[in-house]
């Protein structure tokens, strides 16, 4: 299956049973969180070793309320703490993905 193009693109593959096969680790991991399956987002987010894997454990740990482990991976992200709603940032999450694959589908080869 295809990446999707836009964020609203990524809501529709929501119905799917699971994320293509094909998808990045990162997308994979927004995916099943945005399908209200926290811990295998979790399980795959804590296996990426990169800005973008922190990023994403970062947002995991902060919508489940655990501000100080959130803290510690935005740090390692590089990120400030958001002032945006977790929904409003998992926006963000999916179109800075989908838009770094559109540019460099190289980017994710080495992303775990």
């Amino acid at each position: 299956m295809s990446i999707p193009k836009t964020y609203e693109e990524f809501r529709n593959r929501l119905t799917d049973s699971e994320p293509p096969p094909l998808w990045p680790e990162a997308l994979k991991a927004l995916w099943w969180d945005a399908g209200g399956h926290w811990e295998n987002s979790h399980q795959i987010a804590q296996d990426l070793q990169s800005r973008t894997g922190s990023w994403i454990h970062a947002y995991l740990h902060r919508k489940e309320g655990d501000r100080w482990n959130a803290n510690y991976w935005y740090d390692r992200a590089g990120r400030p703490y958001p002032k945006t709603s977790s929904d409003e940032e998992m926006e963000e999450i999916v179109t800075w993905l989908l838009n770094a694959l559109e540019h460099d589908p190289r980017y994710f080869l080495d992303q775990g």
